[in-house]
């Protein structure tokens, strides 16, 4: 359900609501929140909530750091593992500078800018999240290990399987919050785990993809355990992906391989924000994350795969981990696909090779996806694509760190 201002303001006083969370992301996607008393509700409404924007990456220096807060009503949730002593609600906000500017690095309104124009171009985008984690054990101190909660594979079932009862947890309450768990497993890796969505707009799917991270961490500590969405938490073990499903309003298959060329021709541009870390790179080229730049139908050791659907035709973008900010990893693939669609770009002949397994006499005539982070920041720097859709702060955030 999205709420209005005035069906947020009386939910609030009719639930017993003791604390809002108003919340939003940095540069990199990390969640960070300010709660507020109900008393305060109307005022963050009207006049935002200040916050110093200093220490918050990509916001700015020291000079200049007052931002505000404006919550977005349609986002509100409740947080329903915070309800002891009264209920905790959280709502997703705009960063604006005191003036009611809306912030040049605030990720989300950049994703929201990116959905107006694609709707101007006659195109509405839908996006689905498959999000793989790890659980780990903790030590008597509570401090995260690398021991995995399991010894499971692929799909395994209890009792090898010890995280369905915490995954079925997950999945509960994000149904309260209003979200919609598709399907859970456990995924290839020791303690690896899989929690897939019902498709949307790019928006409540970005919402739901940094919702979900806060979830799982919650529900794994509640049960002694810590959840890890690095790349490669296990040198030994497979990597975990962030898949990007996208499908296009109207069906019309030449718009959707349009589109697939577009992400294709820009990839490379837009890797670093994929994939912005060190261990982002340690799992690409190995167990299912694809290393060069390719397509094809079903195939899993493509960088792009376009599965069997029964109805409405999708891609599967295979590179991502869940270290990228999917408010900046939408709409750079939204603007990606547009541009392919404008120019009606032709897809390239599909690899319908396991490119895993594959010779170099084959793979050679693939061109490989930046293998480490200095590739990517030295595509990105360069990239005229990336200068057109994303503010100088956020670029100079992701190259120099």
């Amino acid at each position: 359900m999205k709420y209005t201002k005035d069906e947020v303001l009386q939910y609030v006083k009719q639930e017993n609501v003791w604390f809002i969370r108003l919340a939003f992301c940095d540069v990199f996607g990390k969640l960070k929140n300010i709660a507020i008393l109900p008393s305060e509700l109307e005022r963050a409404f009207e006049y935002g909530i200040a916050i110093d924007a200093s220490a918050i990456a990509g916001f700015g220096g020291d000079v200049r750091s007052d931002l505000f807060l404006y919550p977005d009503p349609s986002t509100l949730t409740s947080l329903p593992w915070r309800s002891e002593d009264g209920g905790v609600v959280r709502m997703f906000c705009t960063v604006k500078y005191p003036d009611g500017r809306v912030l040049e690095s605030d990720s989300r309104s950049l994703l929201e800018k990116a959905v107006e124009d694609a709707k101007k171009a006659g195109v509405e985008f839908n996006f689905g999240s498959e999000l793989e984690f790890y659980m780990f054990k903790t030590d008597s101190d509570g401090r995260p290990t690398f021991e995995p909660y399991d010894n499971a594979g692929y799909m395994d079932v209890a009792p090898a399987d010890k995280g369905e009862n915490v995954r079925r947890m997950i999945c509960r309450t994000l149904m309260q919050m209003g979200m919609k768990p598709q399907t859970s497993h456990h995924e290839e890796g020791p303690g690896q785990n899989e929690i897939d969505f019902h498709y949307s707009d790019p928006l409540t799917a970005a919402d739901n993809a940094i919702t979900f991270k806060s979830v799982v961490r919650s529900i794994a500590a509640m049960n002694g355990l810590c959840a890890d969405f690095s790349p490669r938490p296990l040198s030994d073990s497979p990597g975990s992906g962030f898949h990007i499903n996208i499908s296009i309003n109207n069906n019309k298959k030449n718009l959707l391989d349009h589109m697939i060329a577009g992400i294709m021709n820009r990839i490379c541009d837009i890797t670093l924000f994929l994939n912005p870390i060190e261990n982002s790179y340690q799992r690409i080229g190995s167990n299912k994350a694809p290393k060069y730049i390719s397509w094809s139908s079903e195939n899993r050791s493509q960088l792009i795969r376009v599965p069997a659907a029964r109805q409405n035709p999708y891609m599967e973008l295979r590179s991502p981990d869940p270290t990228a900010n999917p408010y900046l990893a939408f709409t750079l693939l939204i603007y990606a696909g547009l541009e392919g669609i404008s120019k009606k770009m032709e897809l390239p002949e599909s690899a319908d090779i396991n490119l895993f397994t594959a010779g170099p006499e084959l793979t050679a005539k693939y061109k490989p996806l930046p293998a480490n982070l200095k590739e990517a920041i030295a595509a990105a720097k360069k990239s005229s694509f990336l200068k057109k859709y994303l503010p100088e702060s956020i670029i100079r955030a992701y190259c120099e760190r």
